[in-house]
């Protein structure tokens, strides 16, 4: 089966635009053909913080404050 898709690439891994009829682990071939640039693609603010790989502990949103130093050291839960 030949699927052509069009994916970003984040610096490390390839992001399908659209989702792969494919079972995991599936071995595939790849040729990749790089797209010119088009100011005219819009991407969402999600698109944009998944492709950073931001790495922070799991109440980072909820416990913001406390991770934010505002020019003192704090510590988490003060």
């Amino acid at each position: 089966m030949i699927t052509k898709l069009e994916a970003r690439f984040d610096g490390t891994v390839l992001h399908p635009i659209e989702p792969l009829a494919l079972k995991p682990n599936s071995r595939v071939l790849i040729t990749i053909e790089t797209k010119p640039f088009n100011q005219d693609t819009e991407y969402t603010f999600l698109d944009t913080a998944s492709s950073l790989n931001l790495d922070g502990p799991p109440d980072w949103s909820t416990n913001l404050d406390a991770y934010l130093l505002y020019g003192e050291e704090r510590k988490h839960g003060k």
